[in-house]
């Protein structure tokens, strides 16, 4: 049951993403014909895609932890052993909480006051704590990413947040030759 639930989440998650990245593009795309063709444009249109890439970027982020996707130099980090990498792993998992940590603090001071003022949107008909609150929901997935990551990391399924590129390129190349290899596939 827990399994069909974090498979629904997760794919929830995914649709959200690819559902605020063509909304970007399909927003953006019909005002550029908009005013270069008919030489008119909706005014709500820019706040709705500025909105849009927030959410994009701040549930990005943790998605980003999630699929192990974050990129950084570990070439220091990678001189050390297993278990040294581990540490490290976990000193960057104590900075990326205390990170979050503010940005939520800050989030939660910014977003409450907006919703007890009742501002709306510039040119949208919402209240302007709504597209904010895209900071705490951000952020607040990012801290359970990176948790589940700290605690992968001590278990010793991974060393650290960063994706190691090198070793994931030669782990696909060599599965695109195993099945190239297979009797009755590839060239």
């Amino acid at each position: 049951m827990l399994s069909l639930l974090a498979r629904f989440l997760a794919r929830a998650e995914e649709m959200l993403l690819a559902l605020l990245f063509a909304v970007m593009v399909l927003v953006t795309f019909t005002q550029v014909v908009a005013r270069y063709v008919f030489n008119a444009g909706a005014v709500w249109a820019l706040e709705l895609t500025t909105f849009s890439f927030a959410w994009l970027v701040l549930l990005g982020v943790s998605y980003g932890v999630k699929r192990n996707a974050h990129l950084g130099v570990d070439a220091f980090v990678k001189l050390f052993p297993g278990r040294i990498q581990r540490i490290f792993g976990l000193i960057t998992v104590a900075a990326a909480l205390l990170y979050a940590g503010l940005i939520l603090a800050g989030a939660w001071t910014y977003v409450s006051k907006l919703y007890q003022l009742g501002i709306l949107a510039i040119d949208l008909p919402v209240p302007r704590w709504v597209p904010y609150s895209a900071l705490l929901i951000g952020m607040g997935l990012f801290v359970l990413r990176v948790l589940q990551a700290a605690w992968q990391i001590l278990k010793g399924e991974r060393t650290s947040l960063l994706a190691d590129e090198a070793r994931d390129t030669i782990r696909e190349i060599l599965g695109e030759r195993r099945e190239d290899q297979q009797p009755g596939g590839g060239a």
